[in-house]
């Protein structure tokens, strides 16, 4: 605890005897933030003297918390200066401008925002030149941003897309009612605690009030250790795999580089997953050190001009782009290292596995997180083909209890052909997404050195969407990061995949 100053001390005193004193003469103190207000007093401060006064049972204080939403820097600029779209909107001259000349008269996130948002309202239109569709708009977001400033209440949809827009954010004020209590005085005694011997030589324990001695008070309860719930679903994910004879892969490298994140998947460096919108990029260390030379220009071959019957995507492959260093966005950087390193040791049938975190730039709601767990199943043999696969997942998922499944066909950068796994939801009464599936393109798989008669079949999915199935938990926040409650990792029940 911090020790207070002695102004501090005399400060805090004088709050408590203007506490004590009111309440003597009247019946109730209805709300702590009010009541600092009239008389002057610093709110934090009073809230720690009734904590301390409520301990000692001289006061008797409620909780009152109030939710308001308060504008965030972008919110107060938009209120100041109009929303993005109607600045966009307001900067186009009525013979029209070139979208090049629009965007050097704005802000550039002002323009990347507001020119989109404009044009999802029909507000402009492009061809040739960016000009007005409609004559005059309404700036509705900056009228809403306003009443917020101002403490005024909106309707619930109007406050939920400001909130996707990150441009409110709710702020909860917490204070007190006061009563007397059942110990209390026009001024506080403080209670002795200690029965000293220079007191009992002095004879002053006669005159000393002493705090009450708790005989029912428990000692310090001890505690082990608790098991998260994604680790216990982790537990049995994993022995389902090793059951079903499958090797884990060593997933310990969070930094990958993109060569094997995305280039080595086949993935173009163009592909919209590769911007930062959606990748952390690391800036130290921001370069790989090393890339096995003659695969790297395989793979850059491939990527350029094509080969083993594609005809690759025809662009500049650049080797810089190739270098940077990213925080994995899927565990897949790990299957490719694999499967490349099987093709240099001389291939045979491997089946293999992994569990663990990757990450991803998105905007952090109640199903998503920047960070998260993906569970990835990898089979490589030869003559292996979609009914395979179709085999494999029906016996994979039967093990976790999941017996009704349908795919649908998708599109992966590095499987073909691709397809979505989905599930019958007996709670939900609906058909819900439970995975990804493919097999490996001859453009990822060839280059490495692999035989031509092997396919790779693989399929994904996320820890923490079955665990917030199997633990009833709807918010992803409430599972995993810093605003877990302890409790749920204390009292959550054992994990038993596949039991009904």
């Amino acid at each position: 605890m911090v020790a207070l100053s002695d102004k501090e001390v005399t400060k805090a005193q004088h709050v408590e005897e203007v506490i004590l004193s009111h309440l003597q003469t009247h019946e109730e103190i209805v709300n702590s933030g009010e009541f600092a207000k009239a008389n002057g007093l610093e709110h934090d401060l009073l809230l720690s003297v009734v904590q301390s006064l409520h301990g000692f049972n001289y006061v008797e204080a409620q909780d009152i918390k109030k939710e308001a939403w308060v504008l965030t820097e972008e919110g107060n600029s938009y209120a100041t200066l109009g929303s993005p779209e109607v600045q966009v909107f307001k900067a186009i001259p009525l013979e029209g401008i070139s979208r090049e000349d629009l965007q050097k008269k704005l802000d550039v996130s002002v323009f990347k925002i507001g020119f989109a948002k404009a044009m999802g309202n029909k507000w402009l239109e492009t061809k040739p030149l960016v000009s007005r569709k409609v004559s005059n708009v309404e700036d509705q977001v900056q009228q809403q941003l306003v009443h917020i400033r101002n403490g005024q209440d909106l309707a619930a949809a109007d406050i939920d897309a400001l909130k996707k827009r990150k441009l409110i954010i709710p702020l909860i004020w917490k204070g007190y009612s006061i009563r007397k209590g059942t110990s209390y005085a026009p001024k506080r005694t403080k209670a002795a605690t200690d029965l000293t011997r220079e007191v009992l030589q002095r004879g002053t324990w006669k005159d000393l009030v002493f705090k009450d001695y708790n005989y029912n008070a428990l000692g310090q309860p001890t505690e082990g250790g608790h098991l998260h719930p994604l680790l216990k679903v982790r537990a049995q994910f994993r022995e389902i795999f090793l059951e079903m004879g499958f090797e884990e892969m060593p997933t310990n490298n969070f930094i990958e580089s993109s060569f094997w994140n995305f280039d080595a998947l086949f993935q173009p460096q163009q592909h919209p997953a590769r911007d930062s919108h959606d990748t952390f990029f690391l800036q130290v260390p921001e370069k790989a050190q090393f890339l096995p030379e003659d695969y790297l220009q395989r793979v850059k071959e491939i990527h350029e001009h094509g080969g083993y019957g594609s005809i690759g995507y025809g662009y500049n492959w650049k080797r810089e782009d190739a270098e940077k260093n990213v925080l994995r966005t899927h565990t897949t950087a790990v299957s490719s290292r694999m499967l490349y390193k099987l093709a240099q040791d001389g291939f045979t049938p491997k089946r293999y596995f992994s569990i663990d975190r990757v990450f991803r730039n998105e905007a952090v709601d109640r199903t998503h997180l920047a960070e998260f767990h993906q569970i990835e199943g990898v089979v490589c043999d030869r003559g292996l083909t979609l009914g395979d696969l179709i085999g494999v997942l029906n016996e994979f998922f039967s093990r976790l209890g999941i017996r009704k499944l349908r795919f649908k066909p998708a599109y992966n950068p590095y499987t073909e052909p691709s397809m979505e796994i989905f599930s019958y939801h007996d709670t939900l009464k609906k058909w819900v997404e439970v995975g990804n599936s493919g097999m490996f393109r001859p453009e990822m798989l060839l280059p490495m050195g692999l035989p031509e008669d092997v396919s790779v079949i693989a399929w994904g999915l996320s820890l923490e969407r079955p665990t917030m199935i199997l633990y009833g938990i709807d918010n992803i926040r409430d599972l995993f990061g810093h605003k877990v409650d302890l409790k749920l990792i204390k009292s959550n029940p054992i994990c038993r995949l596949g039991m009904r």
